[in-house]
């Protein structure tokens, strides 16, 4: 994933690291931190609100519990986790080199199995008898097809686990502490395991190139070529309109995934066979940027090319207005009643002072 991962602070006397502010004082270096800072949280909240909008939605709906939908949710769970979860090594340290590499990698994993199954999904339906509506899914097979996806990924990536370090260096020319992860193997491994790490190292370039990229992009373009003649026989109006829906779906997600996969392939290429000079922070900070903006596209993608959560999204956005709008309602009318009840009813001026009852306020 990242070749290094890395947040700077400052010395002190006593070793004792303090965070560097890069938004201050004012100059050329704050302006590129606010410009990264406001992209951030602009994919953070998107990410965040699409994530939760598709997982809760595919939850809540029985409609939508079906392998395909299922499938979605995974993705958007896992994406969730990673924006959410994955803190600078400044503030977990050794646990951030453990952690932050493992779940990035399993994402990767999670997306790539996620467009396979939602491929053979789409050829099953397409090659199916049964052009009607899909049936509600039985519990236990859903939970077989994301056990797949998930559990794959999982194992994996565990690799990783074993592959990054973490260290303190002096910055050049300063008296800064960079707090680092480097990928060495653990030293204190055994032999064997040892062995098995340092092979995966030297071979984790092709393998993330391969199975990361290369595998899903062909196996999506596979499954939508096939899929595409098969309905192109078709003469069902409706069904044929369906599966184009569903088809560009697919199609969607695959091309998200490539272009923001491809900055971390060719910056892995760069680093390991050009002498460019090019910014190194510069090409892992782009390379971590496009995963987490992958993240946030992603569902946003969904909700729009998605008929069915889509539609439910905005129903629930106007549930949730007018039980606001209703609320707001209730409590004005409330202290309308409120004041009436305290005002004095009004006496008529043609009425005489006897026939008056007592206690009517004056």
């Amino acid at each position: 994933m990242l070749n290094q991962i890395s947040n700077d602070t400052s010395l002190t006397s006593t070793w004792n690291p303090q965070l560097q502010n890069p938004l201050y004082p004012l100059g050329e270096s704050s302006i590129s931190a606010y410009g990264v800072l406001l992209l951030s949280l602009v994919v953070f909240a998107a990410g965040i609100i699409g994530n939760l909008s598709v997982m809760c939605i595919v939850w809540h709906s029985l409609y939508l519990k079906s392998a395909w939908d299922s499938i979605l949710a995974g993705l958007a769970l896992w994406d969730f986790m990673l924006l959410f979860f994955c803190l600078p090594v400044v503030v977990f340290h050794e646990v951030s080199c453990l952690v932050v590499p493992y779940m990035e990698v399993t994402s990767l994993g999670v997306s790539t199995f996620s467009l396979c199954a939602l491929g053979i999904d789409r050829f099953q339906s397409i090659t199916s008898l049964q052009m009607s509506p899909r049936p509600v899914e039985q519990c236990q097979s859903i939970l077989g097809k994301l056990a797949v996806i998930w559990l794959g990924s999982l194992i994996l990536a565990l690799p990783e686990i074993l592959l990054w370090q973490f260290t303190q260096e002096q910055a050049p020319g300063s008296s800064m502490v960079i707090d680092t992860c480097i990928m060495i193997p653990a030293p204190n491994l055994p032999p064997v395991l040892h062995s098995l790490v340092l092979t995966y190292q030297h071979a984790r370039m092709w393998w993330f190139l391969g199975c990361y990229f290369c595998l899903p992009l062909l196996f999506t373009i596979t499954s939508l070529l096939v899929t595409l003649r098969i309905v192109g026989t078709t003469k069902d109006i409706t069904y044929g309109q369906c599966q184009r829906q569903l088809r560009w779906i697919v199609a969607s997600l695959a091309t998200v995934y490539g272009v923001c996969t491809l900055p971390e392939n060719v910056t892995n290429v760069i680093i390991n066979y050009t002498s460019l000079d090019v910014s190194r922070d510069l090409l892992l900070l782009i390379t971590q940027f496009f995963l987490f903006l992958k993240c946030a596209v992603t569902p946003v993608l969904l909700l729009c090319l998605s008929k069915h959560l889509g539609q439910t999204f905005l129903d629930c956005c106007c549930c949730c207005c007018e039980e606001a709008i209703r609320s707001d309602s209730k409590q004005h009318s409330a202290s309308e009643r409120k004041e009436h009840a305290e005002e004095p009813p009004t006496i008529p001026y043609n009425t005489r002072e006897s026939e008056l009852h007592l206690g009517t306020p004056c």
